[in-house]
């Protein structure tokens, strides 16, 4: 078993415990009616659409989401939250630093023994949640976990369909696809990018994302009889009719959406398999980016 196989089947267990560990964090994560931003890079940064959207439809403030190297920094943040498995990645540090002493700052993070610990006002530490693979996993879906329980969004339903993502066989073949189109709405459209940066990372599927209500303004026109769109939380009415007009496998999600994004894991390490590729060491990528000063 790979090491991106070991941990993404350890995913059900990490959301209970962030779940449960959520009230203890409360003093320093968004308080309801602050204006916050969220960042990231990469997997980071998707996770940050998500928790930025799931706080607004809350309605418990402002939020955004940006990827730490695009923050504006001329707008004025109560709180900025970043999301960082590495606690090394350049772009973060350096936004961390600028914003030392005019916004409050919080990271959460899965190595403690990394500068983002005093580079951040405040610390979440995950770091049973950390990982050995470069493709990201468990960590993102439980710093996830952990803010949307803080939000009083997450329920034990979400890490049933969890271990149901896990033991469920894929789609009779969705492997054999040749390329992947993930859908998104509201907050779930994070997920959507995410998953296609999975299928990118580990497998090097053709992959794309977009909002669903988007499908229709262009991206359909690539679907064909080897296409899998994969939609993520509630379709728009009739999408699923017109993709399969095109020839193209539909693949509903039924389970939480976050559970979705736990089979789009398990996809992009079956479709790596089937390429004869590693997953573990996904070419080009590192860990963590580390940029020369």
């Amino acid at each position: 078993m790979t090491y991106v196989e070991d941990e993404l089947n350890s995913q059900p267990e990490c959301w209970t415990r962030a779940a449960a560990e959520a009230a203890g964090h409360a003093a320093v994560l968004p308080a309801a009616g602050e204006r916050v931003a969220v960042v990231g890079c990469g997997t980071s940064y998707f996770m940050a659409q998500s928790v930025a959207a799931l706080r607004e439809e809350a309605g418990l403030g402002e939020t955004d989401a940006f990827a730490a190297s695009e923050f504006p920094s001329g707008r004025a943040y109560d709180r900025v939250v970043a999301l960082t498995r590495s606690g090394t990645t350049t772009e973060v540090l350096d936004l961390l630093g600028a914003l030392k002493g005019r916004t409050r700052t919080v990271a959460l993070t899965a190595d403690p023994d990394t500068p983002v610990m005093a580079a951040a006002d405040d610390v979440v530490v995950l770091a049973y949640a950390d990982e050995r693979s470069v493709v990201q996993t468990r960590f993102a879906t439980t710093a996830l976990t952990l803010l949307r329980a803080h939000l009083g969004q997450h329920t034990e339903a979400a890490v049933a369909d969890a271990r149901t993502a896990l033991a469920a066989e894929l789609p009779e073949g969705l492997v054999g696809c040749t390329q992947f189109t993930f859908l998104g709405r509201g907050w779930t459209v994070g997920l959507a990018n995410e998953a296609g940066l999975k299928m990118r990372e580990a497998s090097l599927s053709w992959t794309e994302a977009y909002p669903a209500m988007e499908y229709r303004h262009g991206p359909i026109s690539i679907s064909t009889s080897t296409t899998a769109t994969w939609m993520f939380g509630e379709a728009p009415d009739g999408l699923a009719e017109q993709v399969g007009d095109t020839g193209a496998m539909w693949v509903a999600g039924g389970l939480d959406p976050l559970a979705e994004l736990v089979r789009a894991q398990r996809l992009a390490v079956a479709v790596a398999a089937s390429r004869g590729l590693d997953p573990d060491r996904p070419r080009h990528l590192t860990r963590s980016v580390i940029l020369a000063p």
